[in-house]
């Protein structure tokens, strides 16, 4: 086992890399303008850019105008995207650029508008954009930087397409009744990204490879989940946790006056929302679990950076632990410090041949 650095963790044994887009952020930029290719437009948000690169108007790009455009969304909008793409192989790093400026896209599309009418068809558009993609008419600059990408990959239309349904389902559908129904949110929310990170690393398409990564991506979607109850909750009415499995009487009621006041509104809503969490967190790590074992069944190269993704969220499912499963309260995350070791294990681990088969755990 790689060592963790002092952090008490699980043994983390080889995992897929799952939903890599981090919490919506933000890059201020106002009064956005200029020409294709203008640095303040690559790093603005999506949601500012949709008067230049949007329904009723687009600027054409060159497809290496497009991938700088990209490359600096990934940049600017996830902090350690150049980090991590030290782990990637120099010939893919544009690749994964545009795969996840696609998601990112979409996702602020998604939870950055402000109304889910608009958000619907705005994901509507963005559909249609990959539909003029895949038929060899890209126009928005993510795709003119994507459609190389798909053709020298194969990647398939309907990995984009259920990606772009789960962003529609989060317009549509704010509460959940069952497990069932959660985990089929992650089947279009998470695994379609685990799968194309496979397919672009070169991995065999097979269904005992994709099963132990769809494993492995919805739990690191449902890490997500656990870890942002209380802002999903207050910020965007979204309640992911399932009625099925929550037995806390007026539970929403008594998180938002919590949330509110920054402590539990009564003396039983804290123990009773901690032994739920805990009981999504268990059952999360089980997934984890049944997904151990990819490693092995991966090529050399990719296993640092697949050892990484499910890393990170491994340590984050531990952190909610050791905050003691309070996220109606509080958000446990990883450290920049964290993140930065994470990427040194994984690259060390690499130089010293401990992700070699039968050596990872």
């Amino acid at each position: 086992m790689i060592p963790t650095g002092g952090l008490p963790v699980r043994p983390l044994a080889p995992r897929l890399p799952s939903r890599w887009l981090p919490p919506a952020g933000s890059v201020t930029v106002s009064g956005v303008s200029g020409h294709p290719g203008d640095s303040r437009q690559m790093t603005a948000n999506p949601v500012q850019q949709l008067a230049t690169y949007g329904p009723e108007h687009c600027e054409t790009m060159t497809v290496e105008q497009a991938r700088a455009f990209c490359r600096r969304l990934a940049d600017g909008r996830y902090e350690n995207f150049s980090v991590l793409s030290r782990l990637v192989p120099r010939t893919l790093r544009d690749d994964f650029a545009s795969v996840y400026a696609f998601c990112r896209w979409a996702d602020d599309l998604g939870d950055e508008i402000g109304d889910a009418d608009r958000s619907l068809e705005l994901l509507a558009w963005w559909r249609r954009e990959l539909e003029r993609c895949f038929d060899g008419r890209p126009r928005h600059p993510v795709f003119v930087a994507l459609a190389p990408v798909i053709a020298r990959h194969d990647l398939p239309q309907s990995l984009f397409d259920d990606l772009i349904s789960a962003f529609e389902q989060d317009q549509r559908v704010r509460r959940y009744e069952t497990w069932r129904q959660l985990l089929d949110y992650c089947s279009l929310s998470a695994n379609p990204v685990g799968r194309l990170v496979l397919i672009m690393l070169g991995e065999k398409r097979q269904e005992d490879v994709f099963a132990l990564g769809d494993a492995i991506c919805t739990a690191l979607q449902l890490t997500n989940h656990w870890q942002d109850i209380r802002r999903d909750m207050v910020e965007r009415d979204r309640v992911y946790v399932p009625s099925e499995l929550n037995p806390v009487d007026r539970f929403e009621e008594r998180l938002i006056a919590s949330a509110r006041q920054g402590y539990a509104v009564d003396r039983t809503f804290l123990p009773q929302s901690r032994q739920v969490v805990r009981m999504l967190v268990q059952r999360t790590w089980q997934l984890y679990e049944r997904g151990a074992g990819l490693l092995d069944l991966v090529s050399p190269p990719s296993r640092p950076l697949v050892w990484l993704f499910a890393a990170g969220g491994q340590h984050v499912l531990r952190s909610i632990e050791m905050w003691n499963c309070e996220t109606v309260l509080h958000r446990p995350k990883l450290s920049r410090f964290r993140k930065l070791t994470l990427v040194l294990q994984a690259g060390l681990g690499a130089r010293l041949g401990l992700f070699n088969r039968n050596r990872a755990r």
